[in-house]
């Protein structure tokens, strides 16, 4: 089936050209001795420039090309496939600008959207050496002059922090701090006293070794009062809900570190003789291979439900961005660290496998989980909507059908985004949780004029009975703790588990007559309902409730791995032909 949100990731594709040609600035050799190098991918970026990708990072509304969000994560995707250290080290200005469109007004996010064409790259400042994550206890201080403000303190591990032209910067402006007490200003460098800034040190990382991770100090740097993004305190909001935002995003990271791997152990696998047979025959590494490619679909399934949620749902970004921001970089964690038990010693060497493509992209990929709020921070955010969350449910709230239907209909055009939607907490609940037994009962209602779909209904009913015990146990934990049990945190698991299954659901469900009308490689993932019954098996094992896929599903998913691979199409439910397939 073809996806509409690849039109611009297949423009890209051909002006990157194949990432295996040693020539072009954006092969994988060339990344590789980037790494080595700990450099920037200056040159690389430039390529992107020259595309004009930061369109991509601007709302339609406030003179960019950002219409629909999902097109946007699969841009980025194709640009993370070959080397996440450029997706960060260039797709990094959109966090920067995000508190504009979230939190500014039209002229002020228009004058922030026009630094963005411009090329100059912008970062985002909330984390600081002593508090970490904890932006409440925040020391950099905003304090009022007579025509703006004097900002005093130190920002640290912030991406592009020293090469970026200009700084979004959360600081306090109430000194006793609290949810009122911080505001954002987005901060020009070029317009500073040099003396009044410096840059904090690189910092060497695992992985990203290119990407510019460092700091920036600031001693009495005076801005003016306009550098005020919306209105004073706002700050810690206008954050929050850009990460309801960037957390869909970093998806995107994610699902292209997904690819590459599996494409190098996919082409590993086929080209590999053990004990007289090739590796790709023995029914062990088979099943490894299509298991990881299970749990990449999984991931891809809730990306992108998730980022079309944000123009389809976009008052239970809330919700959904923590699940997405929390399932599918642990999922691809899982998954390329199966792949690296396949791959074997090769995976550890520089020079023998891909230029050392599976190492780099495993160490890169381990920073994603990190960006944007970690795991316990998405886990904890899902943790405080408990109360709203099973309060929806006992009360039978009726779900957001045409939400849903618009979320899961990759077909259907999206709304024009409305950020001002956007809402620190799901009022009416999560519609996709609320919707999961009617999902359920659909797939019951197909299952009985056609058998092939019993291993999916199974699959279904025990998610939904994996939500009934969630609902269960939230109902033990304490109303409002002091400090919040480890319990918690597990309960947290597995309502993400069973969100993501319910989003997943609804992906087939309102997808799969478009994608059995056509035919391609993809085809057989959307027949009988096999990629949603491997999804929801990966899943459920995850909580402690596995219900065992056949193995017929396990065989066709590998068979489509390797026919896309070996074609040279990406690693998908989707048809999508790559750079590499005029090999």
């Amino acid at each position: 089936m073809r996806y509409g949100a690849f039109a611009e990731a297949e423009r890209l594709e051909g002006v990157l050209g194949d990432p295996g040609d040693p020539a072009s600035v954006f092969s994988t050799a060339a990344c590789a001795d980037l790494d080595d190098a700990d450099g920037f991918p200056t040159d690389v970026c430039a390529v992107l420039d020259g595309f004009d990708l930061a369109r991509l990072y601007v709302p339609a509304e406030f003179g960019g090309g950002l219409v629909d969000y999902q097109d946007a994560v699969q841009t980025m995707r194709m640009v993370s496939r070959r080397d996440v250290t450029v997706a960060v080290a260039h797709g990094k200005t959109y966090l920067g600008a995000v508190s504009a469109w979230v939190g500014a007004s039209r002229e002020q996010a228009e004058k922030v959207g026009a630094l963005v064409r411009s090329g100059l790259p912008i970062s985002w400042a909330l984390t600081e050496q002593a508090h970490g994550s904890d932006l409440l206890a925040g020391g950099v201080t905003a304090t009022r002059t007579g025509s703006g403000y004097r900002l005093d303190g130190e920002k640290w591990l912030i991406n592009n922090a020293t090469r970026g032209g200009a700084v979004c910067v959360l600081a306090r402006t109430d000194e006793a701090g609290g949810p009122r007490g911080f505001s954002v200003f987005m901060v020009e460098k070029a317009k500073l006293d040099p003396a009044s800034h410096s840059p904090v040190p690189k910092q060497r990382t695992h992985g990203i070794r290119g990407a510019d991770i460092s700091g920036i100090s600031f001693s009495g740097a005076t801005i003016g009062a306009d550098d005020l993004i919306g209105r004073e305190g706002i700050g810690l909001e206008s954050v929050l809900k850009g990460l309801q935002l960037t957390r869909t995003l970093c998806c995107a990271l994610s699902l292209g570190a997904g690819d590459h791997a599996l494409g190098i152990a996919t082409r590993f696998a086929a080209g590999r003789r053990l004990y007289g047979r090739g590796l790709s025959e023995l029914p062990a590494a088979r099943h490894r291979l299509a298991t990881a490619f299970a749990d990449h679909l999984l991931a891809e399934a809730v990306s992108v439900v998730g980022s079309r949620s944000i123009q389809a749902l976009t008052g239970e970004m809330s919700v959904v961005a923590a699940v997405v921001k929390y399932l599918v970089p642990t999922r691809t964690e899982g998954m390329i660290a199966s792949l690296r038990k396949l791959v074997g010693a090769r995976s550890l060497l520089r020079d023998v496998l891909e230029d050392g493509a599976f190492g780099k992209v495993e160490r890169d990929h381990r920073i994603v989980s990190l960006f944007d709020g970690n795991t316990l921070v998405n886990l904890n955010g899902l943790v405080n909507l408990f109360p709203i969350l099973l309060r929806t449910a006992d009360n039978a709230t009726a779900p957001d059908t045409d939400g849903i239907r618009a979320a899961a209909t990759v077909g259907e055009p999206l709304a024009p985004m409305q950020h001002k939607r956007l809402s620190l907490l799901p009022r009416k609940g999560s519609s996709f949780l609320l919707a999961l037994p009617a999902a359920v009962a659909e797939v019951e209602a197909l299952a009985a004029d056609d058998n092939a779909l019993a291993p999916l209904t199974t699959a279904a009913r025990a998610l939904r009975t994996a939500l009934d015990g969630v609902y269960a146990a939230m109902r033990e934990l304490p109303a409002v703790p002091v400090n919040v049990p480890t319990t918690s945190f597990v309960v947290a698991q597995r309502l993400a588990a069973c969100l993501g299954g319910a989003a997943l659901l609804q992906l087939w469900l309102r997808t799969r007559v478009d994608a059995l009308a056509e035919t391609g490689p993809s085809t057989p993932l959307w027949r009988d309902g096999v990629w949603p019954t491997l999804a929801l098996d990966r899943l459920l094992a995850s909580v402690g409730t596995p219900t065992p896929a056949p193995q017929a599903h396990y065989d066709t998913a590998y068979d489509v791995l390797t026919a896309q691979v070996g074609s040279g199409r990406l690693t998908s439910l989707f048809d999508h032909r790559l750079a590499e397939a005029t090999r």
